[in-house]
């Protein structure tokens, strides 16, 4: 999104006068219509000043932000998906990603716009200043694709690939997702956060059932994920635009990032009162195997 549209949203939604915002920033009125007219840009400093003023008046525009993004729509085994990163890609897309992912190693992609923005902008002191986002096509055509609904297999999935059942090597258990994702291009499943952690803690000490940790960890509308596996996957996304943000719009983002781990905090919370006592525990499923 332009600067200057946000620049003149949060003006005008705040009832503010150009003179009367010029005030509240510290800067002439000339100035604000040269921001607004797009014929400059406000600094960091101003830029920090001005949703500064956005938060006083209650202006909200986080949706502003993704308003110009392609949406989610998929025609012809061709997804428009998303992808995030911190410094950007370098070189030819290829089956990695961060160390550590929901799915072990894999080039990741989710559905909707405003998902990967709110997971890559993670701290105030340094708010991914070099990070970009890039709207792609991915072409399932010819790829061996594995849909993991929300469920048991999801939540171990998960969990193996983020190296937290390792203490279970050798287990029947173990060699289950050790396995599953070998011979697939591409793995489809609902985006888990980053309260997977304490949830997976839970369950496997044995405090949580395996019915609370799924609700647990699906309670965000995050959407899906698709991760390409293998070279011959990556080989079928092809960028369509990359972005980057201004310093107005990663305060935003963070803070609807805050937004969004307080209200998956609060309901993992009451989540975990009420499923605590439902369902299979950890011990059973290891002793079964399944």
């Amino acid at each position: 999104m332009e600067l200057s549209k946000i620049v003149r949203h949060i003006r005008t939604s705040a009832g503010l006068s150009q003179e009367k915002f010029a005030d509240e920033v510290g800067v002439t009125r000339l100035t604000v219509t040269r921001w607004e007219s797009g014929a400059s840009i406000p600094n960091k400093i101003a830029q920090i000043k001005i949703y500064d003023v956005a938060e006083e008046h209650d202006v909200e525009f986080f949706d502003l932000i993704i308003s110009d993004m392609p949406e989610h729509k998929p025609e012809n085994n061709k997804m428009i998906l998303y992808h995030a990163s911190r410094i950007g890609i370098a070189g030819p897309i290829g089956p990695k990603s961060r160390r550590e992912c929901d799915f072990g190693m894999g080039f990741y992609m989710g559905v909707q716009a405003s998902q990967p923005l709110t997971l890559i902008f993670g701290s105030k002191k340094n708010i991914a200043e070099n990070a970009v986002v890039y709207t792609v096509e991915f072409d399932l055509k010819g790829l061996n694709v594995l849909y993991i609904p929300v469920g048991i297999d999801w939540a171990l999935l998960v969990a193996y690939s983020r190296g937290e059942m390792e203490e279970y090597v050798g287990s029947p258990l173990y060699e289950k997702y050790s396995k599953m994702l070998i011979g697939y291009d591409v793995a489809v499943g609902k985006i888990a956060d980053d309260k997977l952690f304490a949830a997976l803690e839970r369950f496997f000490e044995g405090s949580m059932s395996e019915e609370g940790m799924i609700e647990c960890l699906s309670v965000m509308p995050l959407g899906e994920q698709y991760v390409a596996l293998t070279e011959k996957a990556c080989r079928q996304i092809r960028i369509l635009e990359e972005r980057r943000f201004s310093e107005l719009e990663r305060l935003c983002i963070y803070d609807k990032s805050a937004e969004n781990r307080n209200y998956g905090v609060e309901m993992a919370n009451s989540v975990f009162v009420k499923y605590r006592r439902n369902g299979r525990y950890f011990d059973k499923i290891l002793k079964k195997g399944e």
